[in-house]
Parts: C-alpha cells; structure tokens; sequence
C-alpha cells in the first residue's frame, strides 16, 4: 500500500519527505561561486601539471622552433625551385645534412683538437691574470695555495667548458636534441595539419583567432630566426677570418664558438668574447689587443648594422625582457632553456598582442558594458 508521504518533488525542486543533501544548492549565487572555485581548482592543477610536465613541453617547443627554421628554408628555396613542400623540406634538410658533414670532415679534427685545448689555455691565462694583479698591488691572501686558483679558474670556466664539450662533440642530451630534431621534421612537413588539429579543440567561435594568431606567430618565428642565423653566421665567419690573418690560436673554433654564442642575445656576445681575449693574450699583449680590437668591430658591425636592418622586420623585442627571460630559463632548463628563451618570448609578445588587439576590437564594437563608479 502506498504512503502518504511518499518521495516525489515538491515546488521548490525538492524531494518531499526528505531533506537537502550536502550537494544540494538553492542558493544561486553560492552555485555560482563554487563554480568559480572550481574553475579556480582547475587552473591551479593545469598550472602544476604545466610545471610537471615542463620539460617535455619545452622539448615539444623546441620542435616548433626547429620548424620554423626548416620551413624559413622551405620557404627561400619555394622562390627559387616552384616544387612540393615535401621536396622543398628534403631540399633544406640535404643541404644542412651536407654541411655538417662538411664541418666533421674537413674541421671536426681540428676544431676538437683546439677544443681540448681551449680549457687549459684559458685557465693558464686565467693563473696569469691573477698573478699579475698581486704584483700590482691587489690584496690576494698569500696563504692560498696554487691548487687553490686551480680550482678556482676551474670553477669560473665551467660554464665555458660546457660550451668547448658541445663544440667538440661531447654533447649532453643527446636524445633530447634528437627528438626536437624529429619533431621539427614533423612539424615542417605538414604544418597546416597541427595546426588545424588544435583549432579542432577550441570552441567554433575561437578558430578563426587562433588561425590568424598562429599564422602571425610562425611568420614572427621565421623572421627572428632569419636575424639570428644572419648575425651567427656574419659573426662566426667574420671573427674566424680576422683571427686567421693574425695568426691567432684555435681561430676555427673561437668562429664557431662565436657563431653559436651569437644565438644568445645578451649573454653569448661577451662569453664568445672573454674566451676570444683570454687566448688572445696566452700569445702575447700584441695579441690579445688585437683579440679586443676584433671583438669590438665584429660586435659594433652586428649591433649597428645587422641587427637594426634585421630588427625592422622581425619582432622587436625589450633587452631586459630577453635577459630576465634567459636567466629564467637557464636556471630552470639549462642550456635548452636558455637557447629557447628568446623565440618563448616572441611568441608570448605576439599572443599578448593579438589578444589585446581583439579585446580592443570589442570594445570599439560596444560589446563590453562601462563600467560606471557608485558616486
């Protein structure tokens, strides 16, 4: 037999005969709040699972970057040969195939002789310095002992000698750096699929703006590029050949330390140039002025010539933005972070950019309310 108070909603949306449960809100404002706590929960565990995940990402960037690079080729050798991406690709990947072959074959040798070589010139030279600040007068505690300044210029150079290990061939993760190269092929091949695959994820109303920002953030990624691998390789070349003529020590290598240095904004430049100055003097003072003077004119020719030609056309980025940017990434990631500190930051600008842009956008249409004060 029935009951009289049996369970069915009442007006209010309740069960009659029972009470509200612990999950139960009537309140809509309290609704709306623990949605937004939820919301809130949700990009907190996106944030630590962000920075769990940090590395793959940054690798997964990586193979963005190298893209960009092997697309920027694509693109020059389109103008010249009208085939298929896929051969253009092919083309660009050969060419850069046979130059490293090029470099391991006819200066591999030689380059990492000069760079077994490099730590302990630089250290001797280091030694020096040292000993001739004590004869002139600097306060250095007689009580440490030679072995002492040893591990010192050990310690200082360590950094550099992380450069001469990738320069001669001693290079770390190197599957790291086969897996960005792999995804940089991908990538490059068939750009347009990517990127349509992570439009596929956003709402219908947002694909339209995503296209349009990735479009402007691979162009901006090319163009930076261009300006980098433009200022490596006049640095690189232009520091080998001065050196050369001198007569300088190991002039191969510090080109090619130079070049690479030059990659690093803000930091590579006096690095490539310590070590240049340091060997430099290891063959006299004629020497070493002569290394500063070549340092001074290849820098002066990058930062007043290439650089701002270059810069009007690419992404015009803050000095202090990159450097605290670099310094972030180097400590967090290391080497692989402080290579892709730069292009992080350019891509970051232009999605700032473009979303300011579309907000700006809005606002002029009258989608967005004033918001009016209480007086």
């Amino acid at each position: 037999m029935a009951s009289g108070h049996e369970d069915r909603p009442d007006a209010e949306g309740t069960i009659a005969g029972g009470r509200a449960g612990p999950t139960d809100i009537a309140d809509p404002a309290i609704r709306l709040e623990v949605r937004r706590a939820f919301i809130w929960l949700g990009v907190a565990a996106l944030f630590g699972l962000a920075v769990v995940l940090a590395q793959p990402l940054l690798v997964i960037f990586g193979g963005i970057v190298i893209a960009g690079l092997i697309d920027g080729g694509a693109r020059l050798v389109g103008k010249v040969l009208p085939v298929k991406r896929g051969l253009r690709v092919a083309i660009v990947l050969i060419a850069a195939l046979v130059f490293f072959l090029w470099v391991a074959k006819f200066a591999g040798s030689q380059i990492a002789q000069q760079a077994a070589e490099l730590p302990q010139t630089i250290e001797a030279q280091f030694l020096r310095g040292l000993t001739w600040l004590r004869r002139h007068g600097v306060n250095v505690p007689s009580n440490i002992r030679p072995n002492q300044f040893q591990d010192l210029a050990q310690q200082a150079m360590g950094g550099i000698g992380q450069v001469t290990r990738m320069v001669g061939g001693l290079i770390g993760g190197l599957t790291t750096l086969f897996l960005i190269l792999v995804l940089g092929i991908y990538f490059s091949l068939e750009p347009h699929l990517y990127r349509r695959g992570v439009a596929w994820m956003l709402p219908a109303d947002k694909r339209a703006h995503f296209e349009r920002t990735s479009q402007l953030m691979g162009s901006a990624l090319r163009r930076l590029l261009f300006g980098r691998l433009m200022g490596m390789t006049v640095e690189g070349f232009a520091t080998w050949i001065m050196l050369q003529v001198y007569g300088v020590p190991m002039a191969a290598l510090l080109g090619l330390i130079t070049a690479l240095l030059a990659a690093l904004p803000n930091i590579g430049a006096p690095i490539s140039g310590m070590i240049m100055i340091l060997v430099g003097f290891s063959g006299g003072v004629d020497m070493g002025i002569y290394t500063i003077i070549v340092y001074a004119v290849v820098q002066t020719v990058d930062g007043y010539i290439i650089v701002p030609m270059i810069a009007r056309k690419t992404v015009d980025l803050p000095p202090a933005l990159v450097l605290a940017a670099q310094l972030i990434m180097g400590v967090l990631f290391g080497i692989l972070g402080l290579a892709l500190a730069d292009p992080l930051v350019a891509m970051l600008k232009v999605w700032l950019e473009r979303e300011a842009h579309r907000n700006q956008v809005k606002q002029d249409l009258g989608d967005f309310e004033p918001v009016l004060g209480d007086g």
